[in-house]
């Protein structure tokens, strides 16, 4: 697009408009905080713009200046040439109305699991304010362990990952929500260097992608730590050893949550004496599991 061209963008509709189109006709992969053109059009132009993102109808008409119309577009260059998340355009990724400092060291947030936070993992916990110690293993950005030590307002939340530089974005996250007198990092291989303690629930998003699904992801996906990503050829190699550890870190009464994303059948393939149950939410069907310490244990 020559200079001409740019200016005759003058409105934040016109970015918007303009966004969308550019986005659809480079045909780039969404799935990191939108699922659709004009949500991560608008993401963008209103983060570029400092406007507030969930108040869009009376900026709609305002006229913008040169500096901010190629802020905006700087932004979209990079989106569509680059094929970055926008996520890590900006420096954040929103989880259910909480907003997470990320960069290339974590995956971008989007686990449906915090969906399930929402309403403290009821009915399978019956009393989240009864919840004295929490577990978030993979933890990444901290931003399920976050929503956890939300949910669970009188509990202890431990947050494991084996990246130390994953830790360093969790440390700046648990900061920023003024956390950190409640909820501990750890750097461990699993539950390798966890404290002795029994945890009355455990959230783990661990790495679960198949080796043949990794192998044709589109770009964006490219740009997260693989090591976050990649599950071995089935998906199931961290899982297999959470499933058989995580008995003796539950308490009598314990529960696990589990995304595996879409691979339910290599899941029940490798484990076809569990029953777990499966859980929905509005974003995603047959991606959660719950687990109960007896189910653990048969």
């Amino acid at each position: 697009m020559n200079q001409t061209s740019r200016e005759e963008l003058q409105t934040v509709r016109d970015l918007i408009r303009y966004g969308v189109s550019r986005l659809n006709g480079a045909q780039v992969a969404l799935g990191h905080g939108s699922d659709n053109a004009w949500d991560e059009a608008v993401y963008l132009t209103l983060h570029a713009l400092h406007l507030p993102l969930d108040t869009l109808d009376p900026f709609l008409d305002a006229r913008v200046i040169r500096e901010e119309r190629e802020r905006v577009l700087d932004l979209l260059d990079r989106r569509v040439n680059e094929r970055v998340p926008a996520a890590y355009l900006t420096n954040e990724a929103w989880l259910r109305g909480h907003r997470f400092y990320v960069d290339k060291r974590v995956i971008v947030p989007r686990s449906p699991i915090a969906e399930l936070l929402d309403e403290g993992l009821s009915p399978w916990v019956q009393d989240a304010l009864a919840v004295e110690n929490v577990l978030d293993m993979c933890t990444g950005s901290g931003c399920l362990a976050i929503l956890s030590a939300l949910a669970f307002p009188y509990a202890h939340v431990d947050a494991v990952d084996v990246s130390a530089d994953a830790l360093e974005v969790a440390r700046r996250n648990v900061d920023d929500y003024g956390l950190a007198d409640r909820l501990d990092l750890h750097q461990s291989n699993l539950f390798d260097n966890l404290p002795a303690r029994q945890y009355d629930v455990i959230v783990c998003n661990p790495p679960y992608v198949n080796s043949g699904s990794m192998s044709v992801l589109p770009q964006e996906y490219l740009h997260e730590p693989q090591l976050a990503l990649a599950g071995g050829d089935d998906g199931m190699d961290l899982v297999r050893r959470i499933l058989a550890a995580a008995p003796q870190h539950l308490t009598q009464d314990g529960v696990l949550v589990l995304e595996i994303g879409h691979e339910r059948d290599f899941f029940e393939a490798a484990f076809p004496q569990l029953t777990p149950v499966w859980l929905d939410t509005e974003e995603a069907s047959d991606q959660l599991l719950l687990l109960t310490r007896e189910q653990l244990t048969l």
